[in-house]
């Protein structure tokens, strides 16, 4: 299957009334196993820890981290051991998230939240090599300068001439490698998942500020706007408004979504077309990130 069959175009009255174009480009059916934008995001950590001789992949990620599972899934076709320190406590029996990730061959070890927070320390590390020993690290999410450059490629796949592309955030990196990606005339428009999301600007600015210092491409810093209103009570949260709408969405389409990441984004995404967000004429591109095991 070529990459233009990934590209879904779908219409209603709504896009007609404000003369749209939009299409769904469907990650969620490419780049089988892994699949969705976690392909993208861990293509060059994986090329590095195989390069430098890890057979470990340590990470980081809540209970229903998408990321989570796409590094099990990682570890597992190309033979290499997977651990995963998820945020929390351990909570039995386990969602299908970390199910899956456990029969990928996936070690869950968990961290209380308190100290979650610290991960990034080097006390932290220093505990978690010892007790794992050695191991290539990938952020939490996969978000790193690796999945920037990774997930930079996504726009050279759609053959197609569009000035806005969306995507769900929860740390940032593929957004960040969207507007890596783009051209001057294009936007990318970033819809977080977390409540309180509002440090994904920064985060995003200071990714792509250190990814053009080692980057010969041309990257438009400016061009993304992140919407933090449409997280529906936090991450991994829902309510009854965003399960009628991914329902009807289904049900209209036959595109399936999920209410972590998905089925977000394309509730705010149609709340803007509602408000008239998106100049006439617009073509809006919105990635389906999957994240449906």
């Amino acid at each position: 299957m070529n990459n233009q069959s990934y590209l879904q175009k779908i219409d209603n009255q709504l896009f007609s009334n404000f003369g749209l174009n939009f299409y769904v480009y469907r990650l969620d059916l490419a780049h089988l196993p892994i699949g969705g934008n976690k392909y993208f995001k861990l293509k060059y950590n994986l090329i590095q820890a195989q390069s430098a001789g890890f057979d470990t992949l340590l990470t980081f990620g809540g209970a229903y981290s998408n990321h989570i599972l796409a590094t099990a899934l990682a570890g597992q076709a190309l033979g290499l051991q997977t651990i995963g320190i998820i945020r929390g406590e351990e909570t039995l029996p386990l969602n299908s998230t970390l199910a899956f990730a456990q029969t990928c061959g996936m070690k869950l070890h968990y961290l209380d939240r308190q100290s979650y927070r610290q991960k990034d320390s080097e006390q932290i590390k220093t505990e978690l090599k010892t007790r794992f020993g050695d191991f290539y690290l990938i952020p939490e999410g996969g978000t790193n300068l690796w999945a920037v450059h990774g997930a930079s490629e996504i726009s050279h796949e759609i053959d197609l001439d569009f000035d806005f592309i969306c995507t769900p955030c929860g740390t940032g990196g593929t957004l960040a490698g969207l507007v890596a990606g783009l051209q001057a005339s294009q936007m990318a428009l970033g819809f977080s998942v977390l409540k309180g999301g509002d440090f994904l600007n920064s985060s995003i600015a200071t990714l792509l500020t250190d990814y053009q210092a080692i980057s010969s491409k041309k990257i438009f810093a400016t061009n993304f706007k992140i919407f933090t209103e449409y997280h529906f009570g936090g991450y991994a949260k829902k309510q009854p408004a965003l399960e009628n709408f991914i329902q009807e969405f289904q049900s209209t389409y036959q595109i399936p979504l999920e209410w972590i990441y998905t089925g977000k984004m394309f509730y705010g995404i149609f709340d803007l077309i509602a408000q008239g967000f998106f100049p006439f004429g617009s073509t809006i591109v919105a990635l389906h990130t999957g994240g449906l095991r």
